[in-house]
């Protein structure tokens, strides 16, 4: 059992799948702060100050607080705006491996070869062709 766990993890696939992982991982921190600090922000300015982190309902009637923090310390809340800023992260880490996705494609796509013309005939080749056509008349 040991020698197949060391087959199976020695395998190409899986330590690439492990890199990708890890890399994902990094890489969703990454947009994750570019949302929440850079994009969520101009988003908020443009629509007045909008901040979607703090859109919530509560489901009860005891929660009273403006901000989700304090309403999720009340009770339970919905809270639909946390829902909206992961989506919007979502869509731009989306978007960002498509964009790498194509880069690579094109990177990996080869020139297609130009038609090969076919090259002229040795002489004595073309002196056997004349003779030949020559005989069939």
């Amino acid at each position: 059992m040991i020698g197949e766990f060391k087959e199976f993890i020695a395998k190409g696939n899986v330590m690439d799948l492990a890199v990708g992982v890890i890399i994902g991982g990094a890489f969703g921190t990454i947009v994750k702060s570019l949302t929440d600090d850079i994009i969520m922000p101009v988003v908020g300015a443009v629509f007045g100050g909008l901040d979607f982190n703090n859109y919530f309902a509560g489901l009860s009637s005891e929660v009273t607080a403006t901000t989700l923090d304090a309403a999720k310390e009340q009770g339970a809340v919905l809270a639909y705006g946390s829902f909206i800023t992961a989506t919007i992260n979502f869509l731009i880490l989306a978007f960002i491996i498509f964009l790498m996705v194509k880069a690579v494609n094109n990177m990996m796509r080869k020139e297609e070869p130009a038609p090969e013309v076919p090259a002229a005939p040795p002489a004595d080749v073309q002196l056997l062709e004349e003779i030949r056509d020559l005989l069939k008349k």
